[in-house]
């Protein structure tokens, strides 16, 4: 079959290739920028990006090492009485409310630390999952293209724009023009090129949705804050402001000012002054700083109607856009590839059917969907004037800190913002549950929990090492890990569960557990190559075993739908509503 061919370089682009290219599916980049522009448009300390945990661990399974030199902390419960709230990049206690602030003396705080509250005395440290990694874009594009560096199953083209795309049944024929242009062959399309994507204006898919839905000021300083490595969150209900500032490596801070809906021009001159104010409150004066880079950042939010047309699919901005409330648009693109990484790979290898295809779409766009509608019911409640109640001067604490507890956590990658997507009514689920299926801490459809397990050749690594891979088994079988591997591989249920193993129409891989929350013994657990929950079985059960299976890969590969043969040329820009890609990213 002719290689997988994605369109754009970006980091959504490069991480497909990369995952591609781990399960030994041929690749080939198309990039409309020529090569020695493929870093220097990147290379901007204000386009940075929020990777929650999991995106970050399915980074570094690729190969790529994104938390060289970034900052993690763990997550630390602030008693204050000031309008600062400060969050540093990890888990809150989910089950500690918000201290309440000591009594008001009638005096408004504009949000500056009082003596008798200094952060080490106010700080508990609370024990929880690893941080997200606060990185700039482009050393994350940097370290994709590392990664990729030397691979002969990947092929980058610079100067590259697609003008044509002709589907049929076999595969998709692409022209292009640039330094590089020529005629491709692909057995599958992706378009990961953005915003104004050329790839969805040759699919036909509409892309409807809000345009500026938000507005930031965003900067790029190096300085000193009294808060290393910690994001900090100020809201000032009197002045209507609200500035973020997220610690990046080298002593870099990115600070983000909430611009009034109005749209109006912000000169240089405004931006400045935003800097000294914000740092003299902070800091009691206006610090020593080294202004890097300064951008007006446009959240949009669209969601692309089909991320699907035959062959072809949309993925990362191409297909959506969000970032309000402190969603993470970048984070959701790079899980659209994780997703579509090993359906493709199934696909190239061994056929497809159409249940497997679809599901893609039918996964992404409803996780992205319900992100998109979340921030969207919220933003009323947290942007508009009864977000914050006063009475005598004293800010009333309770709605306050329910917003922004659902601002932090969608920094933090939890709540309705930001946490996992859980794939509750997959095609790839099986037709009825198995019959022996028992509750465990994880619901079916989740991603699963990152308990350590032992593989068959006795290594012993983390659940979440072995994804991005063939589909999981796991055996939850205490006591394990005091035998030696001669005795338990040959003892218990295991003879029978490697041969059902074995006997799979997908590859799978056999793991063993001493635990899984909420799991009793001989509990079987199937986990996705992504990582979601399958089914948690009681026992070994060969026939249920094979049904989560084969509906994992969407049943028997079937003949693909006759796709159109017409020629799709090239649109005018005025036929995509999508807006220009903002001078600085989240």
């Amino acid at each position: 079959m002719d290689p997988v061919t994605v369109v754009g370089a970006g980091p959504v682009g490069l991480a497909l290739a990369l995952s591609l290219a781990r399960y030994e599916v041929p690749v080939v980049v198309l990039d409309e920028r020529p090569a020695d522009d493929a870093d220097l448009r990147d290379r901007r300390l204000a386009r940075t990006a929020v990777l929650r945990p999991g995106t970050v661990g399915m980074l570094e399974r690729l190969g790529c090492t994104t938390a060289e030199g970034a900052r993690w902390s763990g997550w630390r419960t602030m008693r204050r009485r000031t309008l600062v709230t400060r969050v540093p990049f990890g888990e809150p206690d989910p089950g500690k409310e918000p201290d309440e602030p000591a009594p008001d003396d009638g005096v408004l705080d504009d949000g500056v630390l009082d003596d008798s509250e200094s952060p080490e005395a106010a700080s508990e440290d609370v024990p929880g999952e690893p941080s997200p990694l606060h990185l700039p874009q482009h050393a994350l594009v940097r370290e994709l293209r590392a990664a990729l560096a030397g691979r002969e199953d990947v092929r980058i083209v610079p100067g590259s724009r697609v003008t044509v795309l002709q589907q049929d049944a076999d595969g998709i024929t692409l022209h292009t023009r640039g330094e590089n242009g020529s005629t491709w062959r692909a057995g599958y399309l992706v378009g990961c090129d953005g915003p104004r994507s050329v790839v969805r204006k040759l699919l036909g898919a509409r892309f409807p949705g809000r345009t500026a839905v938000e507005r930031y000021a965003v900067a790029a300083l190096r300085t000193e804050l009294p808060w290393p490595g910690e994001a900090v969150l100020q809201r000032s209900p009197l002045r209507g402001a609200e500035v973020t500032a997220r610690p990046l490596p080298d002593g870099v801070w990115r600070l983000d000012w909430l611009l009034p809906p109005d749209g109006g021009l912000v000169t240089p001159e405004d931006l400045v002054g935003h800097i000294h104010d914000t740092l003299g409150a902070w800091c009691g004066n206006v610090p020593r700083y080294e202004l890097l880079d300064t951008g007006v950042h446009a959240v949009h939010h669209r969601l692309a109607r089909r991320w699907r047309s035959g062959r072809a699919f949309l993925a990362g901005d191409a297909a959506h856009l969000l970032g309000a409330l402190g969603t993470q648009g970048l984070d959701e693109g790079l899980r659209d590839a994780g997703n579509l990484a090993w359906k493709l790979a199934q696909a190239w290898h061994h056929g497809a059917s159409e249940a497997l295809l679809d599901s893609y779409e039918a996964e992404r766009r409803e996780a992205v969907g319900a992100r998109l509608r979340a921030a969207d019911r919220a933003l009323p409640a947290v942007r508009g004037a009864g977000g914050w109640r006063t009475v005598r001067r004293t800010v009333i604490p309770g709605a306050v800190r329910g917003h922004d507890a659902l601002l932090t956590d969608a920094h933090v990658g939890r709540g309705a913002l930001g946490e996992p997507a859980v794939h509750a009514r997959t095609p790839l689920a099986p037709a009825a549950p198995p019959a022996s299926s028992v509750p465990v801490g994880t619901p079916v459809g989740a991603p699963a929990a990152d308990v350590p397990v032992t593989a068959p050749d006795g290594s012993a690594v983390r659940l979440r090492d072995r994804l991005d891979g063939p589909l999981l088994v796991v055996l939850v079988a205490p006591g394990t890990g005091v035998w030696e591997r001669r005795h338990w591989l040959g003892a218990g249920l295991m003879p029978g569960l490697a041969a059902a193993v074995g006997a799979l129409p997908v590859r799978a891989e056999l793991l063993v557990a001493e635990g899984y929350p909420g799991a009793a013994a001989h509990t079987v657990l199937v986990v996705r190559p992504d990582g979601h929950l399958v089914a948690a079985m009681s026992g070994v059960r060969p026939a249920e075993l094979y049904a989560c299976a084969d509906a994992i890969r969407g049943g028997s590969p079937e003949p693909a739908r006759e796709a159109g043969t017409d020629l799709v040329k090239e649109p005018s820009e005025k036929a995509d509503p999508a807006p220009r890609e903002a001078s600085a990213k989240r």
